[in-house]
């Protein structure tokens, strides 16, 4: 219940707070939302949304910044007040990985998706590392997936507000320390 009123009252701030982004967003022609349908809590799809990035199936220039600073990622502070995501937990997947889990990985599915989680501090580079692959789903299927349930199950038995802030914290410095920006 904490978390869920902190996520909240937390998106609410950073949207306030953001209001000129918004008001770009609005105005730029440039910028269009995405929206794609991931994998919840409880295995229940829901529609998340993100900055899109890609034309014609390419990443633009205005894309890889985005990316790099994670900004393409911030209309989902308004999946956050909708409830379903939070700030930290696994991120969400699409159809086929999550909601496909057996036995006790489904442990998973009791926490909501999120903004990040350690496994995606680990990946961060993710697309990266799937583009020097022979085969990229098999190594996803093989590799990545199976260690990124396991860091997201590990998280179910840690859970707590203290733990969210460093997990938090720890994004915030691969963000911030990585692309050298000061604060």
């Amino acid at each position: 219940m904490i978390k869920s009123i902190f996520d909240f009252l937390f998106a609410t701030v950073i949207i306030f707070c953001l209001i000129p982004f918004w008001i770009i967003m609005i105005i730029a022609p440039t910028f269009t939302i995405f929206k794609q349908t991931r994998i919840g809590q409880f295995g229940k799809p829901f529609t998340i949304y993100k900055i899109r990035t890609m034309h014609s199936g390419k990443v633009t220039s205005v894309g890889k910044f985005l990316r790099k600073f994670k900004i393409d990622e911030l209309p989902q502070l308004f999946n956050i007040i909708k409830g379903d995501m939070s700030f930290v937990g696994p991120r969400p997947d699409i159809p086929g990985y999550y909601d496909k889990l057996e036995g006790s990985d489904r442990q998973v599915l009791k926490l909501k998706p999120g903004l990040t989680s350690l496994a995606a501090i680990k990946y961060v580079n993710e697309e990266a590392l799937l583009k020097r692959q022979k085969d990229a789903k098999q190594y996803n299927d093989d590799v990545i997936f199976p260690d990124k349930l396991q860091m997201n199950l590990d998280y179910c038995s840690k859970k707590s507000l203290t733990y969210d802030l460093y997990i938090v914290g720890l994004t915030l410095k691969g963000i911030f320390v990585k692309n050298k920006i000061s604060i």
